[in-house]
């Protein structure tokens, strides 16, 4: 949970940025590197982890310290180089492979906007006020999909991860890289408004310096610790809240007094702008995106007023939004409907003056096709919210009138459609956030008119369902069966059942009682000793229609006493129309103490059949063993272990029951389970004069998870039109990086 790893690796990724700058821009190498360096040294002062003791003032946090320097713990004073056996582990939450590439990703954004931050102070201090746009162009649309795909890699992550449903929580630390985003896309409008007409630089200056100081802020925010409980994210506080507040407060200052004094030297355009040229229009979309970018950052920004007022000895009862998702959302979605729009008629306009009876002419087409689909949308979709109906013909007539564009422009120079394809995308992902969001539903309800405990709230016992193994039960139109608990298998790709494993004194290899099969491939040989994951338990779900599988999920649990006893991670089942997200809501403890049945004896021979638990089962053979996982056994020792299956409801299931005879006296017995059914065996005694064997029998309630699961229909035009935005991003940047 430190922050230490999060400096190096900005300070890491700014460093290769300047090196290529260096490289590339002679003229601009000796103003640019300033900033460059006195944002460096800032960053470099977080990880100092410096102490001065006459003014009892600590700098930094050193990510190299080692545990006996950070606790006062008698182990070390006793034994210094001590070295605990084993830590705590890294959170369950962050054991997913996008966590190795989210934060890179989005501190590479960070990164980035120091570049049109450090040429927009270059500007200013060289008296250059126009020329910086051209060189930090380029620069700022890749800071732009850097860390949009930053952004969005998290948003998956959650989607993948987290279990609350979605992909955007309007968490104060998810609003703090946002505002900036939007912020910087701002920015990139105006700067091409004013690379084309020699209009919006000022603006231009105002939004490339918005954009860093965000980003410092946003940092202030998230490690300052000022957030407290108001968001769920988890950062350490190291102490450098005034270090941080310092790095702030110097940019800003120094970006306002150079802006301030420059400010009347600074070129403005006197040409009067009409509402027919495409500045205009594009001014008006960047204002929409500062709006959105104020709408969340104000609330978000309640804990630092409450700060501020506490400063001077006032009380503010301001309190965060108690419903963040519908407080953002329902100011987020008429934004979008406007940028759309405004997206969608803009990009007709060409940084040239159009009339009327030309407007008309254009805006005809895309308008009646984006009706025609808009009504067949809603109807097979069936939208009906008012709000998002627009938001539906918004998101159609941006990608309608974009297509539009888009084909001309690919027939003059294929090189330009990139803004057009960034449009299309924006819209694609409006739809699909609004569908996935709004249409969200809960399929697994409980039908059964029971409640599945009575000490559980009324929204558990209607929204969750509760299996018991190889008992099928309908939802959503399918049959969904709980199969059983799984282990992952370290090293191969497959997933094992507990029943089939036995535990050795090692929690993290086990060994198999009989042959491995996951789907028709053979991963173990019996006596094989398979490396897992103990901490991670896999539960198989099936789901049918008729006889056809559909799918076969293993939503995870993970058993972590430090986070609330466990973490449960889901399970998608993805289609072309909808997603169906599947989590764990509760499963079995297996640490309670179990109630068995009164033991029932049975006498059988070899090959003869018996029941347990209503199941046939057969005592298939009984053979003597030489060894015994965890037992020690002496030359007189006598160890036989009995072959008994149980045929289940959709499999069979084998119990080896010991029975051991030491120094001929001594009689011990290992008792063997089947947890999916439910079932105990215990080889109790041999009769050789009748050739037959007592078996104790016990049996409990059967294994059993309770699951939730949602549809989200529609998802899928979310992730392609992020991908189609990045398309649009990379088409825009190359142009500008090649006459840059």
């Amino acid at each position: 949970e430190g922050q230490e790893g999060s400096f190096l690796l900005w300070i890491f990724w700014q460093a290769l940025i300047g090196i290529v700058i260096i490289h590339t821009q002679k003229n601009w190498e000796a103003p640019v590197m300033v900033v460059f360096a006195l944002v460096q040294a800032f960053l470099a002062s977080m990880i100092l982890g410096i102490v001065i003791p006459f003014a009892d003032l600590k700098i930094g946090s050193s990510p190299f310290i080692l545990l006996r320097d950070a606790l006062d713990d008698p182990i070390f004073k006793m034994q210094p180089n001590f070295v605990p056996a084993d830590g705590s582990g890294l959170n369950p939450l962050l054991q997913n492979y996008w966590m190795v590439i989210h934060p890179p990703t989005l501190f590479l954004g960070f990164a980035l906007t120091i570049v049109p931050f450090a040429f927009c102070i270059a500007g200013l201090w060289e008296k250059k006020y126009a020329e910086w746009i051209k060189p930090a162009l380029p620069w700022t649309l890749l800071g732009g999909a850097v860390l949009g795909l930053g952004i969005l890699m998290g948003g998956y992550w959650a989607y993948e991860t987290l279990n609350f449903g979605g992909y955007w929580n309007w968490d104060p630390v998810e609003n703090a890289v946002y505002v900036p985003w939007l912020i910087l896309i701002a920015s990139i409008h105006t700067m091409i408004v004013y690379k084309n007409n020699q209009t919006a630089l000022k603006t231009s200056i105002i939004l490339v310096i918005s954009v860093f100081i965000l980003i410092l802020y946003s940092t202030f925010l998230t490690r300052s610790g000022i957030l407290g409980d108001a968001s769920v994210h988890s950062f350490t506080d190291l102490g450098l809240s005034g270090q941080l507040l310092i790095y702030l407060l110097f940019f800003t200052l120094v970006s306002i007094v150079l802006a301030a004094v420059r400010w009347k030297e600074i070129p403005s355009s006197e040409k009067e702008v009409s509402t027919y040229s495409r500045e205009f229009w594009i001014f008006l979309g960047a204002t929409t995106l500062c709006l959105m970018g104020f709408q969340v950052i104000i609330p978000t920004s309640i804990p630092v007023y409450n700060s501020i007022v506490g400063l001077f000895g006032g009380t503010s009862n301001l309190a965060p939004p108690a419903d963040q998702i519908a407080f953002y959302s329902k100011f987020q979605l008429w934004f979008g409907v406007a940028v759309a729009l405004l997206s969608g008629t803009g990009q007709f306009f060409w940084y040239n003056k159009i009339d009327k009876s030309k407007l008309k002419k254009e805006l005809l087409t895309p308008v009646l096709i984006s009706l025609i689909v808009f009504a067949l949308i809603i109807s097979i979709a069936r939208v009906s919210e008012p709000s998002y109906v627009i938001l539906t013909l918004a998101g159609v007539y941006i990608i309608v009138s974009n297509l539009k564009v888009l084909k001309s422009v690919i027939k003059v120079n294929p090189a330009l459609s990139g803004g057009a394809l960034s449009h299309i995308g924006i819209g694609l992902s409006l739809l699909g956030i609004m569908f996935s969001a709004g249409y969200s539903k809960v399929v697994s309800l409980n039908n059964t008119g029971m409640l599945i405990s009575t000490e559980l709230s009324t929204e558990f016992n209607r929204d969750n369902l509760l299996l018991f193994i190889n008992e099928p039960r309908n939802m959503a139109g399918y049959d969904i069966e709980f199969l059983g608990e799984r282990f992952e298998a370290k090293n191969k790709t497959g997933y094992i059942k507990k029943n089939d494993v036995e535990l050795t004194t090692d929690p993290y290899q086990v060994v198999a009682k009989r042959d491995i099969i996951y789907r028709d491939k053979k991963l173990y040989a019996a006596k094989d000793t398979i490396e897992i994951y103990p901490e991670n338990t896999y539960y198989e779900i099936e789901l049918r229609k008729g006889d056809k599988v559909e799918a076969i999920l293993f939503p995870r649990v993970q058993i972590n006493e430090a986070m609330g006893g466990f973490i449960a991670s889901p399970d998608i089942n993805r289609g072309v129309t909808k997603d169906l997200y599947t989590h764990v809501s509760a499963p079995m403890n297996r640490e309670a103490e179990v109630e068995w049945s009164d033991l029932e004896e049975v006498r059988v021979k070899a090959g003869e059949q018996f029941f347990v638990n209503d199941y046939v089962a057969v005592l298939e053979d009984v053979l003597r063993i030489d060894q015994i996982q965890g037992v020690t056994l002496n030359n007189d020792d006598v160890a036989v272990q009995a072959r008994i299956s149980v045929k289940g409801e959709r499999d069979t299931y084998y119990a080896d029951p010991i029975f051991l005879i030491r120094g001929k006296t001594q009689v011990g017995r290992i008792s063997s389970e089947i947890n999916d059914l439910g079932v105990k065996i215990t080889l109790l005694n041999i009769h050789p004069e009748t050739n037959e064997f007592s078996l104790g029998l016990n049996a409990r309630q059967k294994d059993w998870v309770i699951i939730k699961a949602m549809e989200k229909p529609y998802i899928n035009l979310l992730w392609v039109g992020t991908g189609i935005l990045m398309v649009g991003f990379t088409i825009a940047m190359v142009r500008r990086f090649k006459t840059a």
